[in-house]
């Protein structure tokens, strides 16, 4: 196999002239060609004259180490692919079935992992199917009450079934388990230019889809589902696992239990800690999504070949005051702010986007860094009380609803009565409310030097009738659960996994987290079955 890289054509190009630029690289006649397939595709917009997609290829041609020899290029290169492979390796007896406690991107693709091998794994999920998720989500989203257990933050998929659905990821790994996921995503109805798409995303509507067939993939292979299943206690013998309570009334005995809780799981580590499951407070950040009309970014990015590209994203960096960290988060083109609360009386947002990206605005959160040092008196859990307060005074802003504020109010620290020039784009009720009272000042202050930055790369970022709805509080686990190289706790037998345990963030490293923790298991067990 021979790789390509940096291979740049127009955005005007076609599929014949990506195959003509590959044979002409490669110095042979078509004939020569067998087959070709691009395995990334970005788009590189430095020079707004001059935008380019840029790909890099995989081709099989005739006599490849006679042609390479030829060319003595550095952007041309022998490849030998290495699948990723799934090798069972322990002798240990399973006395009984692993337990995963969590549906998301981590449980869901470790369970997966594990059944295909013959593990028969139980996956116990406390929020509903997706397709009765889905129904939950939408009723509360029109007013009716909150389910507690079944919302954007709880239920089959995760956190991620409610996002953009971005399959990004800064994670390398050697092994292929980045390509492993995004193939696993496409076998089970993901598009499939999410295998070469430098920055991948499904959107919320197809992952509605993707994640039951993958379900079904596991229920075949010998897993089973339990919803509506909380995970409310552990009995611990020895210093190892022996069993898992869901719901108060029920208990599974089990050497395994993974714990691929997500990062909303507030109770679920509360039980930990009072079990002693060794854990700490950790680092994450805070702050409120922003809208802008989706066009606006798009000409900021592409300038006057807007109209020829996907809707643009961005990602912007700063330092805000004491040195902390301001940056986007989740960025969703053609997106929507979603109330994304789970605890009565307690508001948090996030942003979605559906496959096509295509409603009228782009939103992202920006958010500043807290560390444990902003709340070291509380302990292992001193961040969830941080996102708790924060998440009780947004509710309380907005009486129930997702509070906004126009950018120039917030920076000025008054209230906005109406909105400027373009409306937002929310799932949920919203009220005109005073966010700047949200923050302490020194977060307060970190905002406002992240959006004077940010300025300065993308005009027009910090207009005044820019909208900001709060809070952002669930950006990533403020808690992280402690593992060995072997991925256990020191209560052998736990497996803390993915991104409620402080291992992941986002979906993709979550997914790559699972595969890693099942590979665990795998290393010590032999398969159940």
């Amino acid at each position: 196999m021979i790789q390509i890289h940096q291979l740049k054509l127009p955005i005007t190009h076609t599929k014949e002239d990506l195959e003509e630029k590959v044979i002409k690289l490669l110095k042979i006649k078509k004939e020569q060609l067998f087959d070709y397939q691009i395995v990334r595709q970005s788009i590189d917009a430095r020079k707004k004259q001059d935008i380019q997609y840029v790909y890099t290829i995989e081709a099989a041609a005739e006599h490849e180490k006679k042609v390479l020899k030829k060319l003595h290029r550095n952007d041309i290169c022998y490849l030998e692919k290495k699948p990723y492979e799934f090798l069972p390796s322990g002798s240990r007896k399973l006395s009984r079935r692993p337990v995963i406690a969590g549906s998301g991107p981590a449980g869901l693709f470790c369970a997966y992992m594990l059944a295909l091998s013959g593990y028969a794994p139980i996956v116990i999920e406390r929020g509903k199917t997706v397709e009765k998720r889905k129904a939950d989500v939408e009723a509360f989203w029109k007013g009716k009450p909150l389910h507690p257990d079944s919302n954007v933050q709880f239920g089959e998929g995760g956190a991620g079934t409610f996002s953009d659905g971005k399959l990004n990821t800064l994670v390398k790994d050697t092994k292929g388990r980045n390509r492993k996921v995004l193939e696993i995503f496409t076998e089970h109805g993901a598009p499939k230019e999410i295998c070469f798409d430098a920055k991948p995303h499904i959107g919320t509507d197809i992952l509605a889809k993707v994640i039951p067939s993958m379900r079904e993939t596991i229920l075949s292979a010998g897993g089973t589902f339990l919803f509506e299943s909380t995970l409310t206690d552990i009995k611990i013998c020895s210093e190892k696992i022996t069993a898992a309570e869901i719901n108060h009334n029920t208990w599974i005995d089990t050497e395994v239990l993974v714990l691929a809780i997500g990062h909303s799981a507030r109770d679920t580590f509360q039980m930990l800690l009072n079990r002693g499951v060794p854990m700490e407070a950790k680092s994450f950040a805070v702050g409120l999504r922003i809208e802008h009309p989706q066009e606006m970014i798009n000409r900021s990015q592409y300038g006057s070949a807007a109209d020829r590209l996907p809707p643009a994203d961005y990602k912007v960096t700063a330092k805000g005051t004491n040195n902390r960290g301001v940056y986007s988060f989740c960025m969703c083109p053609g997106g929507y702010v979603v109330n994304a609360s789970s605890e009565e009386n307690r508001l948090a947002v996030n942003g979605m986007s559906n496959y096509k990206r295509d409603s009228a605005n782009a939103n992202s959160a920006i958010i500043v860094s807290v560390t444990p040092d902003d709340f070291s008196e509380q302990g292992p859990l001193g961040g969830v009380a941080f996102q708790r307060q924060l998440e009780e005074n947004a509710y309380l802003l907005g009486n129930g609803a997702i509070p906004q504020q126009l950018y120039g109010d917030f920076k000025r620290r008054r209230q906005s009565t109406s909105y400027g020039t373009f409306p937002s784009v929310t799932c949920g009720n919203t009220k005109l409310s005073p966010l700047h009272n949200l923050f302490d000042k020194d977060i307060y202050e970190s905002f406002l030097c992240g959006m004077e930055s940010f300025a300065k790369k993308i005009p027009g970022f910090d207009d005044d009738g820019a909208i900001l709805s709060g809070v952002e509080s669930r950006t990533s686990s403020p808690v992280r659960i402690h593992r060995d190289f072997e991925f256990q706790s020191a209560k052998r037998g736990l497996y803390p996994c993915g991104e409620g345990a402080g291992y992941a963030g986002g979906i993709m490293s979550a997914a790559m987290d699972g595969i890693k923790t099942a590979e665990a298991v795998a290393s010590v067990y032999m398969p159940y079955c």
